[in-house]
């Protein structure tokens, strides 16, 4: 045991022996205390009907909070036809906006006017302590970096973010929403400013930025993943509640099986 566990070359393989070691110990030790009770086949049957029961109530418990083994974590993606818009007069023709802007040319005056039309048509502006604001502006960053490699980073600062959509439904009340299974797609849209380059001295705390109001304003359009958090929870749930089903049901049957040959072999009643 002690050669086994000193196993180190490969993690990977170290933790597959000592998952199988556990397994074969508590299952193994739990069948052999059943079997010289019950019979080899009797207890083969029940330790397995235990082990399908408490899988099946782990599952429901991971389900339930999100918990044990997960899928992927909800995300923010590129969203279609158009991730990033260029231009704010660009917004309707990229399905953003339902109406037609009239700009005057003015870079922050337009971003008002735009503030302002996202909000009239159902755009919530966030605010800088909400967390979904840091979350939105986080995926952004990466989509025009590294997908896009538009801009680096220091080359822009993210002034606004506006959240639309993802609602869930049904539920009674906010807080009794454990069933409401299906949701609107959820939006996320960051307006994304160039700033002035900035000369930076050694010894001195960098200058603050500045943003550059000869450029104009970029969009970042991002739809919400909800991801595959709960789903190996529910295939665990689902699939280990119809094996101990059936399992129970082929102990009862034996037991119906048992009285019947029972009541035969017993003498006649007169």
């Amino acid at each position: 045991m002690l050669a086994v566990l000193a196993v180190n070359w490969e993690p990977e393989l170290r933790g597959i022996v000592i998952v199988a070691i556990s397994v074969g110990v508590l299952i193994g030790g739990t069948y052999l205390v059943v079997g010289t009770n019950l019979g080899a086949r009797l207890g083969f049957l029940v330790v397995l009907a235990g082990l399908f029961g408490w899988m099946a109530t782990m599952g429901t418990i991971w389900w339930t909070y999100g918990i044990g083994l997960k899928g992927r974590e909800p995300t923010w993606q590129p969203a279609e036809p158009v991730t990033i818009v260029r231009e704010a007069s660009l917004l309707q023709g990229a399905e953003i906006l339902e109406q037609p802007l009239e700009l005057s040319g003015e870079v922050q005056g337009d971003s008002r006017k735009v503030s302002t039309a996202l909000q009239s048509e159902g755009w919530l502006l966030l605010e800088e302590s909400d967390p979904r604001r840091g979350q939105a502006v986080a995926a952004s960053d990466e989509i025009i970096q590294q997908e896009a490699e538009e801009l680096v980073a220091g080359e822009y600062i993210s002034l606004a973010v506006y959240d639309r959509g993802g609602d869930r439904w049904p539920k009674i009340n906010n807080s009794l929403d454990f069933v409401a299974f299906f949701h609107k797609p959820h939006f996320s849209l960051v307006e994304v400013a160039p700033v002035v380059p900035q000369r930076s001295e050694p010894g001195r705390a960098p200058a603050r930025p500045v943003v550059d109001e000869t450029q104009p304003r970029r969009y970042i359009h991002m739809i919400r993943d909800l991801g595959t958090k709960r789903q190996p929870a529910i295939f665990i749930t689902i699939g280990s509640t119809i094996i101990f089903l059936l399992l129970c049901q082929i102990l009862h049957k034996r037991d119906l099986n048992l009285q019947q040959n029972l009541k035969e072999q017993s003498p006649a009643k007169v």
